[in-house]
């Protein structure tokens, strides 16, 4: 036997037909824990531009002098 996690919008049509079906069948169903996928380092780049946490600078003497360097 094997066993098998699947991801169910349980919101949708779809989805709450494939439950009625799933229990219909009088499977062993579980209910995991809801894991939080990690964002990749290019999602966390593009959401601090998108939110502003970032500054630009025209040159590297000017961001040398923005930080005290």
């Amino acid at each position: 036997m094997a066993t098998y996690a699947l991801t169910i919008n349980e919101r949708s049509a779809s989805g709450k037909a494939l439950l009625e079906y799933l229990e219909a069948l009088k499977l062993d169903l579980q209910l995991l824990p809801k894991v939080r996928m990690r964002k990749s380092s290019y999602e966390r780049s593009m959401d601090d531009i998108k939110h502003g946490r970032i500054e630009k600078f025209a040159s590297a003497d000017e961001m040398c002098k923005s930080l005290g360097i």
